[in-house]
């Protein structure tokens, strides 16, 4: 393969890690806020004070796949933009609406903050199931029908369970007491929608799919890729096992958070090796959407600058705020 061929590959690869980082990043921020209506008042707080230092700054992931998106491949983007803008806007929508209550429950009144409490679980919730919608139309290449619908509906369902499981795990890594064990039962009472969505999707995406079928069902590629499902399966397996009693509460509190990762990284690696090579699925190829090769040679110059940047600022702020969240307090 060529350089010029290459790089396209490049930057296919670097938009996926740059949506799978933002994916568990934000993910986990996003379930915490879909679990804030469970808790009660010094709780929401602890929760609070557990995503502080990280929320903002995770979704400067998706900002970068975006980014990647529009200037390496722009014709695909012009695709992808047009078929999802209703849920796009939705998605910011939701992002503004948890930045506003953020900052805004620090200074509303003890009356008030109940409103901006709620206003953050709903920015939450809209925000993951927009995601989750583009997410289903666009592995089904943007095809019409209701079957295509009910998919996307599907994986607009599964995919807030599987934050609320990453928002609960990291709840038990983060808190400690009433809320670590609270944080725990959330996890096992998310683990069952996320285990039966996960495998209902991953049934349905080879039916409304003929190219995903033909990659997944041909030998002897079905041999090769059964590591993925029973590393996922030993994952969730694993999650129960940790999630129960009070084997998480101690020195395995990484543990569960850890094995949701692993759960995300299964899918992620399905997820790429269902797409390859296209960026709109059945229509419009990694190296038919690329820029020319000049543009991609001055963007990779870029994206080697920016890429190492945003990772060392995220092991930077994690390495900082290592450790269980204390006390909410603002001063």
């Amino acid at each position: 393969m060529s350089w010029a061929e290459m790089l396209p590959v490049i930057f296919m690869g670097l938009m996926g890690l740059s949506m799978f980082l933002y994916v568990v990043l934000d993910g986990f921020d996003l379930g915490v806020g879909m679990l804030l209506h469970r808790a009660d008042d010094a709780q929401k707080d602890m929760m609070i004070a557990s995503i502080g230092p990280f929320w903002d700054a995770n979704e400067t992931w998706l900002v970068l796949g975006v980014g990647i998106l529009l200037i390496a491949f722009p014709k695909a983007h012009g695709v992808v933009m047009t078929a999802l803008y209703l849920p796009i806007a939705l998605m910011l929508l939701g992002l503004i609406l948890r930045g506003v209550a953020f900052d805004f429950r620090v200074k509303a009144q003890d009356s008030h903050k109940p409103l901006w409490n709620r206003i953050f679980f709903g920015g939450s919730a809209v925000t993951s199931i927009a995601q989750g919608w583009m997410l289903g139309r666009f592995i089904t290449g943007f095809a019409e029908g209701t079957a295509y619908d009910l998919f996307a509906l599907a994986i607009a369902i599964a995919l807030p369970c599987a934050y609320v499981l990453m928002g609960a795990t990291w709840l038990v890594l983060k808190s400690e007491g009433e809320l670590q064990k609270r944080a725990a039962h959330w996890g096992r009472m998310a683990l069952v929608p996320v285990v039966f969505g996960m495998g209902l999707i991953s049934m349905a995406t080879p039916w409304v799919s003929d190219t995903v079928s033909a990659r997944w069902f041909s030998l002897p590629q079905f041999i090769g890729l059964l590591p993925i499902p029973f590393a996922t399966a030993a994952c969730f397996g694993a999650l129960w096992w940790t999630l129960k009693g009070a084997r998480s509460l101690g020195s395995l509190c990484w543990l569960p958070f850890a094995l949701t990762v692993g759960v995300f990284l299964m899918g992620g690696l399905g997820l790429a090796y269902s797409l390859y090579p296209f960026v709109v699925m059945d229509k419009i190829t990694i190296w038919q959407a690329a820029s020319s090769t000049a543009a991609l040679n001055v963007i990779l110059v870029g994206c080697g600058i920016t890429v190492p940047a945003i990772l060392g600022y995220t092991f930077f702020a994690h390495r900082v705020f290592w450790g269980k969240a204390t006390e909410l307090r603002y001063s």
